[in-house]
């Protein structure tokens, strides 16, 4: 029996759910690179990394081919993270992550990738049905999940309402796919964004610069 057949052979059984090893072991590391992005952890890079390798698998075995091109993608941009993090953190006066919301160019850039990307995925998809049999739902899947690690990438706080997005799409999709542990997954995930988001908010107001306060002999200079 190969690799391939062997992480896509059946770990357990729950509800006539067949669970494969591939979907659970992939989505549990995915689990925990997302709780290590909540920390600022510079391990959520390669723990991504690893998920990104599993679930390869597990995605190819559901003939979604969007979900083997976002774990390629994920693979490909958690080497970027990796070293825009690294970065940062010698940018930053405390060695930590610096966190901060987007501007509104850098929102409009964000959401003008989704709209564009899930565009021409989709219709990739739809032209060529092989590659997938859910082509729209995949395709958006695909795209904003390449649109959160990126802002994750760059400190934006963003990042978690693009994962928000995913999930209300990835849940169902996750299901009628044949990976149920995907699924529960991405319920699992929804708590944690919410708790990420509520994290990196906070630490984006400390990290902003305070207005200078006016000494009483400056008011007089202004008066």
């Amino acid at each position: 029996m190969s690799v391939l057949d062997q992480l896509n052979s059946t770990a357990f059984t729950a509800f006539d759910q067949h669970v494969m090893w591939s979907d659970m072991a992939g989505n549990l590391a995915g689990l925990a690179a997302l709780a290590l992005g909540w920390r600022r952890s510079m391990l959520t890079w390669p723990v991504q990394l690893l998920s990104g390798v599993i679930l390869v698998a597990a995605y190819a075995s559901a003939q979604l081919g969007g979900g083997v091109g976002k774990q390629l993608l994920v693979i490909v941009v958690a080497l970027w993270g990796w070293r825009a993090w690294q970065r940062g953190r010698r940018d930053s006066h405390d060695g930590q992550i610096a966190v901060r919301f987007a501007t509104w160019r850098e929102r409009g850039a964000l959401a003008a990738g989704a709209a564009v990307g899930t565009l021409a995925v989709g219709g990739l998809f739809t032209a060529f049905p092989d590659l997938s049999w859910n082509p729209w739902p995949d395709a958006y899947i695909f795209v904003g999940t390449l649109v959160a690690m990126v802002a994750q990438a760059r400190g934006l706080v963003e990042f978690w309402f693009a994962w928000l997005l995913v999930d209300v799409v990835g849940v169902p999709l996750a299901f009628s796919s044949g990976l149920p542990f995907s699924g529960l997954v991405y319920v699992v995930y929804f708590g944690l964004v919410l708790w990420g988001m509520r994290a990196w908010w906070l630490r984006s107001r400390e990290a902003a610069p305070r207005p200078a306060r006016l000494t009483p002999a400056t008011d007089g200079v202004a008066a």
